[in-house]
C-alpha cells in the first residue's frame, strides 16, 4: 500500500459542522488548510446535515416580535439550573457557557445572518422544565429553526470550503480514516492514519473500511472535530451512568455507526484529558425509522404537551414528565421501570398538529424552503412524514376504543404488561379534566399555559379536548424507544479550543470542537441541555478552533 506524507499550516479531523467552521476560519486567517474525513464526500456536514436545524438564540428580533421578554441573565440563570455544575472537571465548561450564552445573545445572529443563514418567524420552546423556577429548563422560547433547517446551516460553511478548495487554501481527502496523531517531544505535529477503498454509499449509509495506503500529514495545528459516541451502542452502555439506572438493552441510534468515538479515544492517546464522559444526552421519544438509512435507524418525535404518556406496564409519567419538558429526568424515571419502552396514547388530531419529526429529511418544506408547503400545515389534518410513520412505521397502532388500541399495544409489546381497565380509567380521568377550565391535572394546566403563546396556539398545541372524542380520532398508540444522539463530555479545552493535559495545561498543537470537545470545555451543557445548543456548540467552538489554530501558526 502507497503512503502520503505532506505539510499543512493547519489540519482539520472531520468534515462535520464544527470541521467545516474551523477549515473556513483557518483558510479566512491566510493558513494552508487540509480537512480529512473516513467517510466518502457524501456526508459532507455530517450529522448537521441529518439535523431540524435549531438554534438557541437570546433577546432576537424573533422573540421580540412574538412578545418574548428574554436577556442574558435569565439565560445564563436557565443554564446554569439546567447545566447543574458540580465537579472540578466544569471550571471550563462553566466559562464556555458563559461565553456561549453572551455570543447567543450577541454576534451569533448577525454572524449567521452575514453567511446567508434565515430563521423560521416562529420561536419553538423546548426543554421547558416544570420543576419550578430554579429547575432546568427553558424560562421562555428559544429554539430558532434554521430556514432549511439541517442543510440549510452546513451550505454556507460547505460553499466556503468549496470557494477555499478552488482558491488552493484548502485541501480536502475523503476516505482518510485518522488512527493517530503525530507526537513530537509532546506536542502533536500532524495526523497519521489509513486511506480507504472508494465508496458510493449515499449519506449516512455504512461505507467499507477496506485499506488501501496510509497518509502522515504534518503541520503545527491540528483540530479534532471527530464527534462523540452516539452510534456505538458498546461505548454509550459502557459509559452509562448509575444515576439513570441501567443502560437499555434495546436501543434505536439516531446517528450512523461511524459516529464510534475513535477521535476521543485518539485525543486521549496524544495527552488530552477526557472529562465528563458520564453526561451524555439520549431520547426517550424515539421511533424506528419505516425507511433506514442507517443500522438501527432511529427518528426522535418533537411532541407538543397533549399526549398521556405511560410506561411500558401502564403507569402515567409523573409530574412534570408530560412530553417535551424534561428530556433527563424523563430518562432516568423510565429505567426505573424494568422496560426499555414506554407509549404516546393520542388521537389522530393531536398528531396532526403536535407531532413535529426531527430532522431534515422529515421536514421537507422547511428543507426545502418551500414557504406554501410550510403554509398547508395550518389546515392539513396530518402531515406527509407523519401519516408516513401512521401508515408504515412499526411502532403505531390505532383503534377506535381504549379496549382495542390496548389489546394492539400488547401485541405489538409481545406480552399483556398493560390492563385495559387500568388504561380506561387513566384515560377517563384525563379526558375528564380536558375540558375543566379550572382543571386540577398539572399537565393540562400545562397544555392551558402553552396555549397562551402564540407560536404553541398557532401550530404546536390543540385546544384541550377528550382523547375519545369521535370526532377528533381514531385513538393512536405509539412506543417509545430511548435514542442515542449525543455525547456531553469530551476533550477538556480552554476558550481558545486548546486540548488540555491532565493538570490543566495545553496539549501543543492540539485542538478540539464540536460533540469531541462536549461542545467547549469538555462539556458545556453539564449534565443538560436546552436544546438548539449542538450545532450552536459546534459553531461557537469550531470558529473558536479555527481562529486560535490560525493564530498558533503564525
Amino acid at each position: 500500500m502507497g503512503h502520503t506524507t505532506q505539510e499543512f499550516d493547519v489540519i482539520v479531523v472531520g468534515a462535520g459542522l464544527s470541521g467545516l467552521v474551523a477549515a473556513t476560519e483557518a483558510t479566512d486567517a491566510g493558513r494552508r488548510v487540509l480537512l480529512i474525513d473516513q467517510e466518502p464526500q457524501a456526508n459532507l456536514g455530517a450529522q448537521a446535515w441529518w439535523s431540524f436545524g435549531g438554534l438557541f438564540l437570546v433577546n432576537s428580533p424573533e422573540q421580540r416580535r412574538l412578545g418574548i421578554h428574554d436577556s442574558v441573565d435569565l439565560a445564563l440563570r436557565d443554564w446554569a439550573d439546567t447545566a447543574g455544575f458540580d465537579r472540578p472537571e466544569d471550571h471550563w465548561p462553566r466559562q464556555w457557557a458563559e461565553a456561549y450564552v453572551n455570543w447567543a445573545a450577541g454576534g451569533k445572529r448577525a454572524w449567521l445572518h452575514g453567511l446567508g443563514v434565515r430563521l423560521f418567524p416562529v420561536v419553538g420552546w423546548a426543554e421547558r422544565g416544570g420543576h419550578g423556577a430554579s429547575g432546568p429548563g427553558n424560562s421562555v422560547p428559544r429554539f430558532h429553526i434554521t430556514w432549511g433547517t439541517g442543510p440549510g446551516i452546513v451550505e454556507p460553511f460547505a460553499n466556503k470550503a468549496l470557494a477555499a478548495v478552488a482558491s488552493g487554501a484548502l485541501t480536502v481527502r475523503w476516505r482518510h480514516r485518522l488512527d493517530g496523531l503525530l507526537l513530537d517531544a509532546g506536542a502533536v505535529t500532524g495526523v497519521r492514519g489509513a486511506v480507504l477503498a472508494d465508496s458510493t454509499a449515499a449519506r449516512g449509509e455504512p461505507s467499507n473500511r477496506d485499506e488501501v495506503g496510509g497518509f502522515e500529514y504534518r503541520a503545527p495545528a491540528v483540530v479534532l472535530c471527530t464527534g462523540g459516541i452516539g452510534g456505538n451502542p458498546e461505548k454509550v452502555r459502557a459509559a452509562w451512568p448509575a444515576r439513570l439506572g441501567s443502560p437499555p438493552e434495546k436501543m434505536v441510534a439516531g446517528v450512523p455507526a461511524h459516529v464510534d468515538g475513535r477521535g476521543l479515544d485518539i485525543g486521549a492517546a496524544a495527552g488530552g484529558h477526557l472529562v465528563n464522559g458520564d453526561r451524555m444526552w439520549h431520547y426517550t421519544e424515539g421511533i424506528i425509522n419505516h425507511g433506514p438509512v442507517w443500522d438501527n435507524h432511529g427518528i426522535r418525535i418533537l411532541p407538543g404537551p397533549s399526549s398521556l404518556w405511560l410506561d411500558a406496564l401502564g403507569r402515567r409519567l409523573p409530574t412534570p414528565l408530560w412530553p417535551g419538558f424534561d428530556t433527563l429526568g424523563t430518562l432516568e424515571h423510565l429505567r426505573t421501570t424494568g422496560h426499555d419502552h414506554s407509549w404516546f396514547i393520542l388521537n389522530r388530531r393531536i398528531i396532526g398538529k403536535e407531532f413535529a419529526l426531527s430532522g431534515s429529511e422529515q421536514n421537507p418544506d422547511l428543507t426545502g424552503k418551500d414557504i406554501r408547503a410550510v403554509l398547508r400545515r395550518a389546515v392539513t389534518a396530518v402531515p406527509g412524514p407523519v401519516q408516513a410513520f401512521l401508515d408504515r412505521g412499526e411502532d403505531f397502532v390505532q383503534a377506535d376504543t381504549v379496549a382495542a388500541l390496548v389489546a394492539k399495544m400488547n401485541r405489538l409489546a409481545g406480552a399483556d404488561l398493560l390492563d385495559p381497565a387500568a388504561i380506561e380509567r387513566e384515560v377517563a380521568a384525563r379526558d375528564a379534566e380536558a375540558a375543566n377550565g379550572f382543571s386540577k391535572d398539572p399537565q393540562q394546566m400545562a397544555i392551558q399555559s402553552a396555549r397562551s403563546y402564540v407560536g404553541d396556539k398557532l401550530i404546536r398545541t390543540v385546544a384541550p379536548h377528550r382523547l375519545t372524542d369521535t370526532q377528533a380520532g381514531p385513538l393512536i398508540a405509539v412506543r417509545l424507544h430511548v435514542l442515542t444522539r449525543k455525547s456531553l463530555g469530551g476533550l477538556e479545552t480552554d476558550l481558545d479550543s486548546r486540548v488540555l493535559a491532565p493538570g490543566g495545561a495545553p496539549v501543543p498543537g492540539l485542538f478540539a470542537a464540536g460533540e469531541a470537545a462536549g461542545f467547549g470545555g469538555g462539556g458545556v451543557h453539564g449534565y443538560r441541555a436546552l436544546e438548539g445548543t449542538f450545532l450552536g456548540g459546534c459553531l461557537f467552538s469550531g470558529r473558536a478552533a479555527g481562529r486560535a489554530a490560525a493564530a498558533d501558526t503564525r
